[in-house]
């Protein structure tokens, strides 16, 4: 795509990844390109030099305060506007990341539209473009993607059942609530991406209550009883009819 303006996106989420680039790419002012990890992302705008770099917050190895902290560290990326893909958007949140020297945040799980409309907004240089209003089905999830995903959703439902268990046995591990965490957080961000809002809720409520849990805001009881709540969700979404 011949682009004006090139967006690199940054996320260790493939399916994530594959909407987002869908989405971004019906702007014809946009080149988009994406990478799956921090280290990736170091090298890709490096050579490329997108006009901005939408970068998820938690990725395994290199996060993406890491990873910009990285990038603002090279001079030939330096200047590069970074915005976060995050699933928590307070405006605690934003007041971090901002902290950070990023330009700003976008919620996930986002709509289509709402995601060019942002990345517009971020590109405040870029001329008004003729938007020709496509279908905004065609640019969201696929029956098929959304087939895919509930595939995923069983999968993590018995995961997170088994972590469940062992969170409370008298010899549980610390290591298994972050294991949790890890897998909650890319279920807030992709559950409503792919028409599950209700899986989106659900993980990012039970992300909040392990937050609260590391600050003593709360107890292990109320996570393990958001934890049930979110594989009763799990279960019940992956056996779902596919949605029109």
């Amino acid at each position: 795509m011949n682009g004006r303006f090139r967006v690199l996106v940054v996320d260790d989420e493939p399916d994530i990844r594959k909407v987002t680039e869908r989405s971004l790419a019906r702007d014809a002012a946009l080149s988009v390109r994406c990478c799956g990890s921090g280290q990736q992302a170091l090298v890709e705008a490096a050579q490329w030099a997108p006009h901005l770099i939408l970068l998820d917050v938690m990725m395994p190895f290199m996060d993406g305060p890491t990873t910009l902290a990285r990038l603002r560290d090279d001079p030939s990326t330096s200047q590069i506007p970074v915005v976060f893909l995050t699933a928590r958007a307070s405006s605690q949140d934003l007041d971090y990341v901002t902290s950070l020297g990023a330009a700003g945040s976008i919620a996930k799980p986002f709509e289509p539209k709402e995601l060019r409309e942002a990345v517009r907004r971020y590109l405040e240089a870029a001329p008004s473009v003729a938007d020709p209003q496509p279908d905004e089905l065609s640019l969201a999830a696929t029956d098929k993607e959304r087939d895919v995903f509930r595939t995923r959703l069983r999968s993590d439902a018995v995961t997170l059942n088994e972590l469940r268990e062992r969170l409370g046995s008298e010899s549980g591990d610390p290591a298994d609530l972050k294991r949790v965490r890890d897998v909650v957080h890319k279920l807030a961000g992709a559950g409503g991406i792919f028409g599950f809002d209700g899986v989106s809720r659900s993980a990012a409520a039970l992300e909040r209550s392990i937050v609260d849990l590391g600050s003593g805001q709360t107890t292990l009881q109320s996570v393990a009883g958001k934890l049930d709540d979110l594989v009763d969700t799990l279960r019940s979404s992956a056996s779902a009819h596919s949605q029109t």
